[in-house]
């Protein structure tokens, strides 16, 4: 794994323990904020704990809310960094869309379809992958879309406190070997537990240097 320098860590530190504010929220194109500045996606199927990381990403205890329903998220929420402005979070929809109608994920699809293929201030999106299941389907489902709309994202190992050592490790191995199949997917595999902290301060740091690409 690679590992930022601390002068990054440190950096990162202190823009995340600045101003970080709720923008907007856009359930379709035409809402979407102004490209003004660069943005960094969170994307990952329903309850893999994308509220949680970003949270702890920006050490809030609830600046994006967790649903109580897998899927009610179907807007992108816009969240500001810094004070002025130097970087937007965007929580995106989770894909899977158990619960919803075919009709309404259709719409969330399209929506986030277009915003990854259009977005031209979007940096960097974060793939997050639950530790406990590895790659499902609609994983690489997601892949597939960045990859053909040659959006670079890195792939995130959530939930890494609820599985021992030798499973995660088997898991990392097994996520970071089909990965490089991809022709899209960042070489850096991180793996965190927003629940214990564990690999926050270096995605932090990475946020902050694809900010800067």
């Amino acid at each position: 794994m690679i590992e930022p320098d601390d002068d990054l860590i440190e950096e990162a530190r202190v823009l995340f323990a600045g101003r970080v504010e709720f923008l907007k929220s856009a359930p379709a194109l035409e809402f979407l904020p102004d490209a003004d500045f660069p943005e960094i996606a969170f994307a990952g199927r329903s309850n893999v704990g994308k509220s949680s990381l970003l949270n702890a990403v920006t050490g809030r205890k609830s600046i994006a809310r967790s649903s109580v329903t897998p899927g009610r998220t179907q807007e992108l929420n816009f969240f500001e960094v810094g004070d002025p402005t130097v970087l937007r979070l965007v929580d995106m929809p989770g894909y899977g869309f158990a619960k919803a109608p075919i009709k309404v994920a259709e719409r969330w699809r399209a929506l986030v379809r277009t915003y990854l293929r259009g977005r031209v201030v979007l940096k960097r999106t974060l793939v997050l992958v639950d530790a406990r299941h590895g790659f499902k389907d609609v994983d690489r489902e997601m892949m597939k879309m960045l990859d053909e709309a040659a959006v670079g994202y890195r792939l995130v190992l959530t939930k890494a406190d609820k599985i021992k050592a030798s499973e995660l490790a088997a898991v990392a191995e097994a996520v970071g070997t089909e990965a490089r199949k991809h022709p899209a997917a960042h070489p850096q595999l991180h793996i965190t537990s927003a629940e214990k902290g564990m690999g926050i301060a270096e995605l932090r740091a990475a946020v902050l240097e694809d900010m800067r690409s």
